[in-house]
């Protein structure tokens, strides 16, 4: 295995960018893949699929020593997350569909990164509309919390596997909006890490066996990525995140309408 520098310190960046927010994983490191380095867009969707479960795993750990992971949320999850995932990559291999034009994955993940950069912006205000339902019906909204966040682990499911991308992104929007009193930032990001090992590795090993997973580039991004996301874990809380998290939607919306144009 050669070693490729470029590949390297992209890992490394976007690792930073997960372990400070828990975001932009896929939503930053498939567009890099396709956009920057060329490579083919089921490849690139692949090979990030793996790369980030091994990177998320070294941000939970930091995560899970500061008690920053819940894990009822976590499996709730990943009730609906991990089946969806499973049938989803089942239908990519019965239908064919892991061999679509490139043209046609690279409009799948630009969607993706509109549909992730419109919930990462309106998610104070999704905050605040969960807050304000959970204090005026308790009852009705506990009652409805458990069969939501695993319908919401499904979404993510289907979208990740065919993407790679939202697991982050979506996810913690989803968590903000049906946990509005129980999460706070530092547990949402431990929370949402946690969920999304499981899943992209699932979606990921589904990739692998595909044939849509480079092991030379993936081995690269690690060398960059398993870094970034232990310094980016260790000095999250140091940083704004709205303006983090700003500044990632406003990325993701440009960069969705470079690969729709691509």
């Amino acid at each position: 295995m050669s070693l490729d520098a470029p590949t390297t310190l992209s890992g490394l960046l976007v690792g930073v960018v997960v372990g400070l927010t828990g975001v932009g994983g896929g939503a930053l490191m498939t567009p890099i893949l396709v956009l920057v380095f060329g490579i083919a867009p089921q490849t690139a969707v692949g090979t990030d699929l793996l790369v980030a479960a091994v990177t998320k795993l070294f941000g939970v750990a930091v995560h899970q020593r500061h008690g920053t992971v819940d894990w009822q949320i976590v499996r709730r999850l990943a009730l609906g997350s991990l089946p969806a995932a499973a049938l989803t990559l089942a239908w990519m291999q019965w239908s064919g569909a892991e061999r679509v034009g490139d043209g046609l994955i690279i409009k799948a993940v630009a969607v993706a990164l509109m549909i992730t950069a419109v919930g990462m912006l309106l998610k104070s205000w999704l905050h605040q509309v969960g807050k304000r339902e959970r204090i005026k019906r308790p009852q009705w909204f506990r009652r409805l919390q458990r069969w939501l966040t695993s319908v919401a682990g499904a979404v993510l499911g289907v979208l990740v596997t065919l993407t790679s991308i939202g697991a982050g992104a979506l996810g913690t929007v989803m968590m903000v909006h049906l946990y509005p009193l129980r999460m706070n930032s530092h547990k949402l990001v431990g929370t949402d890490l946690a969920h999304a090992i499981p899943l992209a590795l699932i979606a990921g090993l589904g990739h692998l066996l595909i044939g849509n997973v480079d092991t030379t580039l993936m081995t690269n991004l690690l060398l960059g990525s398993v870094p970034g996301v232990l310094l980016g874990s260790l000095v999250g809380t140091r940083l704004p995140m709205k303006f983090v998290q700003g500044a990632i939607s406003i990325v993701l919306v440009l960069v969705g309408v470079k690969m729709l144009m691509h």
